[in-house]
């Protein structure tokens, strides 16, 4: 099956890359946290109609318009609270989300936030409009980034989780490479390279970098040291990184981090 793919940039200039989860997916993990609602709702009615019998007595709560409005405003608040606290909590994934392994983020790939979260879901009652979820459907459907009116306003998508996210066997087996970056603890975050800085860097420059980083495992460490001196006369001017007081094995690391920089804005390209 095709999946529609999007190209995000973070707020260090990086590319990510996802796939855009469509109305099929979004729909079934839509009915899956439903019909979970529906059972907690049936529950917890039965056992309010359990307490009624006592309770009304106590409080004298016999007006049956104020009692229908009370349940309104409590299923809003189950069903609003559900969706809000999962995708706050659960790194953008509600139960059937999860299911589905798709998941919400910010339109510049970042993990949604509470207050994102809360945006999408109090303006999921126009989605629903004017019944069976219709102007929800018709703007997922119309939207080149398959958003509802909620996703506009909050500045979330939803897209299909990465496989090297997945659980079990799905898990992408580490190269060596992946192995020495990963027990080096590097992390393209602690690393800021601006819009201007990226563009400078040319095809030819990516060649040398990731063919430096991928004979790096089997580099002797004499040949490793004179690649990293060269490499980074050639690189760090274009990047602003200070390279006082570092030390080889730091001067490495920032080849490297500046090596998975490169590779999702140069992967893309090629």
């Amino acid at each position: 099956m095709n999946r529609e793919k999007i190209e995000v940039k973070t707020p260090e200039y990086v590319s990510l890359h996802f796939q855009l989860a469509g109305l099929g997916s979004r729909a079934t993990a839509f009915i899956i946290d439903y019909a979970i609602l529906i059972i907690s709702l049936i529950i917890i009615s039965l056992f309010g109609i359990y307490l009624t019998a006592n309770v009304e007595e106590i409080f004298d709560i016999g007006d049956a318009v104020f009692s229908v409005i009370i349940f309104v405003i409590f299923i809003f608040l189950l069903v609003s609270g559900y969706f809000i606290l999962f995708e706050a909590l659960g790194n953008g994934q509600t139960i059937g989300k999860r299911l589905m392994h798709i998941r919400v983020i910010n339109d510049n790939g970042s993990q949604i936030t509470f207050i994102g979260s809360l945006l999408r879901n109090l303006f999921r009652i126009i989605d629903m409009l004017p019944g069976f979820y219709l102007v929800g459907l018709l703007m997922i459907f119309i939207h080149p980034r398959h958003k509802r009116v909620g996703d506009l306003v909050a500045g979330t998508i939803v897209v299909y989780e990465r496989k090297h996210q997945f659980d079990g066997k799905q898990r992408k087996k580490l190269t060596p490479l992946e192995k020495e970056i990963a027990k080096r603890d590097i992390k393209i975050e602690n690393y800021k390279l601006g819009e201007w800085e990226l563009k400078s860097f040319q095809k030819k420059d990516w060649e040398l970098i990731r063919a430096y980083s991928e004979r790096f495992v089997t580099l002797t460490e004499r040949e490793r040291q004179s690649f990293t001196e060269q490499l980074v006369r050639m690189m760090f001017p274009k990047t602003g990184w200070d390279t006082a007081y570092k030390t080889t094995y730091d001067l490495e690391n920032d080849l490297l981090a500046l090596y998975l920089i490169l590779k999702d804005e140069w992967d893309y390209k090629l």
